[in-house]
């Protein structure tokens, strides 16, 4: 979808909006799908939507919670994925069980550890990030068979974790597993894309973008942010002009 055609698709969702006064998570949600899961797109929604008193109703139930329930219950990750179909290799099985001992959060919960980060709680972040690791493997099998393997997968779900986690705002009006979901896919899909892209770019260039990319996420996890070209250049010690590339 071109730069205009989103344009006017989140000028229509406005306008639907204004006429309503209310907009539903499962509106946005869909337009999101339209919008190839641009969150930066929809950020910008929900502040024209907060201009504007557009209120948000959260209506959206989605087969990814309801994965997370059935997980929930299960004793074992691995062995719930496993009856799925998906291989699961010993790296996989060891990082399943231990996020499957992190409880998972009620409403409440979420709310409490919102407004805390927002109070600059760092304890509440990391709390935050770790309850919903199992959303990220939830989403992630969905992306299975498409090029990547499962653990590559959970890897790019957890850098959109990480950004949802950064980015979100409770009062706003959305739960943040909604929020984090949008987040998560749009890691996973642009990593298959550009996984599906390198296939045609020379070696040394491959080479190069993995380098960036590895720096850029070790960077993001160490500092809870996503790292500038400069910052990435001093760590690589590369011209800036070629990390951009």
């Amino acid at each position: 979808m071109g730069a205009q055609e989103k344009k006017n698709l989140l000028k229509n969702l406005l306008e639907s909006g204004r006429a309503k006064g209310k907009l539903t998570t499962k509106e946005i949600s869909d337009a999101l799908e339209e919008l190839d899961y641009d969150v930066e797109q929809v950020d910008k929604l929900y502040d024209l939507l907060e201009q504007n008193n557009i209120e948000i109703i959260e209506d959206l139930v989605t087969p990814v919670e309801e994965d997370l329930k059935e997980l929930e219950k299960s004793a074992d990750l691995d062995v719930a994925l496993a009856a799925e179909g998906i291989n699961i290799d010993d790296p996989v099985k060891v990082y399943l069980k231990e996020i499957g001992r992190v409880p998972l959060l009620s409403a409440d919960e979420e709310v409490e550890l919102a407004v805390r980060m927002s109070q600059g709680d760092a304890q509440a972040r990391k709390r935050l990030s770790e309850a919903n690791l199992r959303l990220v493997v939830s989403i992630a099998k969905r992306y299975v068979g498409r090029g990547m393997q499962f653990l590559d997968l959970i890897q790019e779900g957890n850098l959109g974790l990480i950004k949802a986690v950064e980015k979100f705002d409770h009062t706003k009006g959305f739960k943040f597993s909604t929020y984090a979901t949008w987040w998560i896919r749009q890691a996973i899909t642009r990593a298959i894309a550009d996984q599906a892209r390198t296939i045609r770019i020379p070696v040394h260039m491959v080479e190069t973008i993995n380098k960036v990319k590895k720096v850029s996420s070790q960077l993001l996890h160490k500092n809870g942010h996503e790292p500038t070209a400069e910052e990435i250049s001093a760590e690589l010690d590369m011209p800036v002009d070629k990390v951009r590339e």
